[in-house]
Parts: C-alpha cells; structure tokens; sequence
C-alpha cells in the first residue's frame, strides 16, 4: 500500500519474521506448520471504507459501492489518526485518506499487537450481515488462546450496542440517508500474559465479511480502585448550557492517594469539549473545603474533546480522596451543549454556574453556582490509585436509590461500601454503583441513540461491557435485577437466560459473579399475580444455581419480604409505593450481605 495510511497504536508494532531458507521444494514440516508472520494492522489494509462526499465512488466497503462518509465521521469527532478511548481501550484510527485502504477484511491475518492487559478491543463491522468468526491470540511465552469475535452489520446492528452511528452512508449515484455503525467489540485473554499477536478469524463461506479498523489491549486498570461510578441511562436535552461550569457531587467509597476522573459521551452524535476541570472535597452547598485541585487530560492537556460514543480519562492526580466524603467533580462546558449522556436518578443535587460565567472549576466558594439539578451528566466514574479493586452492583431503581433520602447515600450499595471500608480482615474493596432506574436484563428501555426522554438505560446484556466489565479492577458483580423484566412481560425462561449469559460473559473476564433474588412488589400497579407467579420462577432459578451459575446467591427476597404476606414489602421497609425499599429496607439489603460472599476465593 502506498501514500498516506492509518495511523496504528503503539500497541501495533512490526514483528515479522523471515521463514529460514530451505531451498526449492524442502520446507521442513516445522516450516510448513509455522504461523504467518505478524504484522501491523495497517500493513495488512486491503478494503477502501471511506470516502469523501465529492468522491463517493472512491471507496466500496460492502462490495456494492457503499462506503462511510469522511465528513460524517469528522463531525463525530472521529478523525484519521485520532484514538476514541472505547470502553477502556484506546483505539488508533486509521491514519488514511479518504478513498484509501483504512480496513482488513479478516481472513486468518495475523496481526502484531503488543501489551499486558485482561481483554482485546476490536473496532469493527460487518457487511452483508453480522460476521462472526474464531481466531486466535499468542503470547510471548509460546502460548495461545482462541476467541470469538462477531461484528454486527454496519447498516443493521443494534444501536444499543454500537460505538459510532453516523447519519448517512455514501453511495455511487449519491449520498443515502440511514445510520452507518462501527463498533467495539472487547474478547477475553488470559490472564497476567502478554500479547505478541493475534490471528483474525477466517473468512466464512456466508455472504457476510468481518472488517477489522483497529484492535489494542484493554488497560486492566491494576492499581487502581474505583471510588465512585455511575451508568449513562440516555441521552436527553439540556439548557441549553453555553459557557458554563457543572459542579457535580459525588459520594466517594474507596479512599485513595491519587485521583482520575471518567466523563462519558455515550450515545452522542457530536463531538463533547471540556475545557477544564477540577475535584476537590465538598465543604458546603457547592462550595469545595480548600482551593479544587486542577485535572489534566493526555498527559498535561487542560481540556479535552471526547468524540461521539467514546469516553476520557484525566490524568491522574496528587489528590487525597477520603474514605466517604462527598466530593465535587467541576466541568467547564466552553461551547453550546443542547443534549448530554445522563445518570437521571442521582438522589443528590449538584450545581450550574450561570449562563456564560465561563470557566469556574477554579473557583473555592459557591457563589457562582446558583441553579441546581438533580441528576448527573457526563461524569460516570472516579478512581483511585492503589487498593484491592472493586465490586460492581449491576441493578436496576432498588440499586440505584430511587426513593432514598436525596443527598444522604442511603442506597444499598453505598451500605455495602462503608462496611468494606470499616473492617480490615477482608480486601477493603470500592463498590461502584450501575444501578438504572427502570433497567431490565433483556431489552432495551432507551434504544441506544438519538435525545430521547427516556433514560432507563439499555439492558444489563448491552452495557455490562461498559458498566460492569471495563470497570477498574473490577472484582466481583452483584447482580440484582429482573423485577422490570418481569413486570413488563418477559418469561421466566427469558430472564433467566439473560441472567446466564452475564454469568458466563463475567466468568470468561475472571470476575466472581453473586446472583440476587428479586423482591417482591405487590401492591404496585402493574404488580398482578402472573408477574408475582415470574417473579417466582425467577427467584427458583437463581436459589437453584449457586456454584453452578453463580458463584454465590444473595436472598434480597426473603430479606425485603412480609413474612405473613410475602409477596409484598415488609410494611417497614416499603418507601409508600410497594416497589421500592426506602431508607430502612435499603439499609437492611446493605447489611444483609456477608461480605465474605464477594471475595474471590473466600465465599
């Protein structure tokens, strides 16, 4: 390939390896079985995905003359050579002009890819239908390990589950209107090895063909602790906010030396500009106890554009996160904002400067913060350095805190958290919060793109990469979801199903995975007695597979129940609507708990 390519990661890097001559016709068997030589994704480009708008004839990705738009992808934030950090993994994008070589059709390649992590990020898709294929990563010290890898349909595949939707797609007689997508798709590797290359699947005899744009290794996130967490539920209008400063509070579990923070663009279409931010100890109102300490982004950069989809991390920091404290996380937000990725249920108000008051992250007092708002944008984690890693509380509102007293951390999990930090027989593990009000295990609530109003979040299947897996450190799940599910018509079987596969998805990843039985809501509207015979099954279900399934099971249900009617709420632990616990039944979930029970290796 010649001219310009596409820029590869430092994680691609040139090992070819010449075969030794043997002469015309005696190649030794060794010779003959030993695996094609690896080389960097871009030397191996032989499909043309791309093409300017003017041009649209230059490229062909699906072999009918269709291609992605150039200008599209820019107004994404998705530039040639730019590297989207997608669910923990930066990714480079091909270096290439449009109309040249920018993929590899994936047909038994073997690709040089270098780094020490727990997972592989593909950035992928598929034409004529979803792809899906076997290959196989080597390691330095000889060994290897097989993967599947499956690229949904860059014109068909789920939107809940994409990288990148652009709104148009180029065609020879003109441009089509209709959502192209890429997306990431992350594979297990073994444990504490390091990767030397990796073999794409062979290309199937079925009409659809996997096309390979990047592939890197995940962080692990090792030596670091998550403190704070919380899911993008959707995608909703806001403001419109233009320069102005978001002070958001968040409630720290895990203690920790150094600081980084997370903000997400999920589900965008444009790109999102941070011109600065900073953290610090809240004092009161919005007002921080000492001067906010400043966050860099890409080693030393105030701000930061965060493409459409993807996500930054900030540098990390000298700053002392204590055990239990409410910080405040500020974002100058330099431009017009008219819609942001959201966390809805916050239970707990945060701050907005005025409306063009510019940048305030630097700001000690509050005075500058006078509107409040009840949920959390963009911020979606705050990790520390060092620690034992984390459990994640992959749930549903009962997780998330609906119903609990705003501003007091009285969900669940945030139990659960103070009593990893008040003892000191066990690993002192942060617990990160992915609780969505109105989640559900099979289908989506929100679809995964576009502004909408609904902000229940897509299913625990197509965020558990996200929330759950690309986590630092992540330890063990709980999951305690399935009430929606079920009072929203989905079978038993299907749920149940559901649960299985996030066992085995956490399973491959080396997590510990603690299955909770659904509490009982009659009394609730929609809570009729063919939901209360679901809930049941479920509940079967779960209480069966302990060891199996499940490393271990936690029985919310025979905690939150009335004995003398147990398909209702304790009266005592009833918020008022029959559904969700509040502060004491919340309390009561958190300490029912045996800590033990979470901890790899002791429950």
């Amino acid at each position: 390939m010649r001219g310009r390519r596409w820029g590869t990661a430092l994680t691609l890097l040139l090992t070819a390896t010449a075969l030794p001559a043997t002469g015309p016709g005696t190649a030794t068997a060794a010779a003959a079985h030993r695996p094609p030589p690896a080389l960097p994704l871009a030397r191996l480009f032989d499909n043309r995905a791309v093409s300017d708008n003017s041009r649209p004839g230059a490229a062909d990705f699906d072999g009918a003359g269709r291609s992605l738009s150039a200008q599209d992808l820019a107004a994404a934030g998705w530039s040639p050579g730019s590297t989207p950090t997608l669910d923990g993994t930066r990714l480079a994008l091909p270096r290439a002009a449009p109309g040249t070589p920018d993929n590899v059709v994936a047909d038994g390649q073997a690709v040089a890819v270098r780094g020490r992590g727990e997972a592989l990020t593909f950035l992928v898709a598929g034409t004529g239908g979803a792809a899906t294929g076997t290959g196989t990563v080597r390691y330095r010290d000889g060994s290897h390990s097989g993967y599947e890898l499956t690229a949904p349909d860059w014109r068909s595949g789920p939107m809940s589950t994409k990288a990148v939707a652009l709104p148009h797609i180029n065609a020879p007689g003109g441009q089509l209107t209709g959502a192209a997508r890429l997306y990431a798709v992350t594979v297990a590797l073994r444990p504490g090895r390091e990767v030397s290359s990796v073999v794409l699947p062979e290309r199937a005899a079925a009409p659809g063909a996997l096309h390979v744009f990047a592939v890197s290794v995940r962080d692990s996130g090792r030596g670091r602790t998550g403190s704070w967490a919380a899911s993008t539920a959707g995608y909703r209008a806001v403001g419109p906010w233009t320069d102005r400063t978001l002070r958001l509070v968040v409630h720290s579990g895990a203690g920790g030396p150094r600081a980084r923070i997370r903000l997400a663009n999920t589900f965008a279409a444009a790109p999102l500009d941070i011109g600065a931010a900073s953290i610090a100890v809240r004092g009161a109102g919005a007002a921080a106890d000492r001067a906010p300490v400043p966050l860099t982004f890409g080693k030393g950069h105030t701000g930061v554009r965060v493409p459409a989809g993807a996500e930054a991390f900030s540098d990390p920091v000298a700053f002392t996160v204590p055990t239990g404290a409410d910080l405040l996380v500020s974002i100058h937000l330099p431009g017009t904002v008219t819609a942001a990725p959201v966390h809805q249920e916050a239970a707990q108000l945060s701050y907005l400067s005025a409306a063009g008051s510019g940048d305030r992250t630097a700001d000690t007092g509050g005075a500058a913060y006078p509107e409040t708002m009840a949920f959390w944008p963009f911020l979606t984690g705050v990790d520390v350095g060092g620690g034992p890693g984390s459990v994640v509380a992959l749930g549903d509102s009962i997780t998330d805190g609906v119903k609990s007293t705003s501003g007091a951390n009285r969900r669940w999990p945030d139990v659960l958290a103070r009593r990893f930090q008040a003892q000191h027989t066990l690993p002192r593990y942060g617990v990160l919060n992915q609780g969505i009000s109105a989640n559900r295990i099979v289908t989506d609530r929100y679809p995964g793109d576009g502004v909408s109003t609904d902000t229940g979040g897509v299913s625990a299947q197509h965020r558990l990469e996200r929330d759950v897996l690309a986590q630092p450190s992540a330890r063990t799940v709980v999951i305690f979801e399935g009430i929606n599910d079920v009072r929203w018509g989905t079978s038993a079987d299907e749920v149940a199903a559901g649960l299985r596969a996030l066992a085995r998805r956490a399973h491959e990843r080396g997590l510990r995975v603690v299955a909770a039985t659904v509490a009982p809501c009659e009394g609730y509207p929609d809570c009729t007695p063919a939901v209360e015979a679901r809930r049941q099954a479920v509940n079967a279900f779960v209480r069966d597979r302990a060891g199996s399934v499940f490393d271990a099971t936690l029985d919310f249900d025979a905690v939150l129940r009335d004995p003398q009617r147990p398909a209702r709420l304790l009266p005592a632990y009833d918020s008022g609507d029959h559904l969700h616990p509040g502060d004491t039944g919340l309390t009561a979930l958190g300490e029912s708990v045996d800590l033990r029970a979470l901890v790899p290796g002791r429950g």
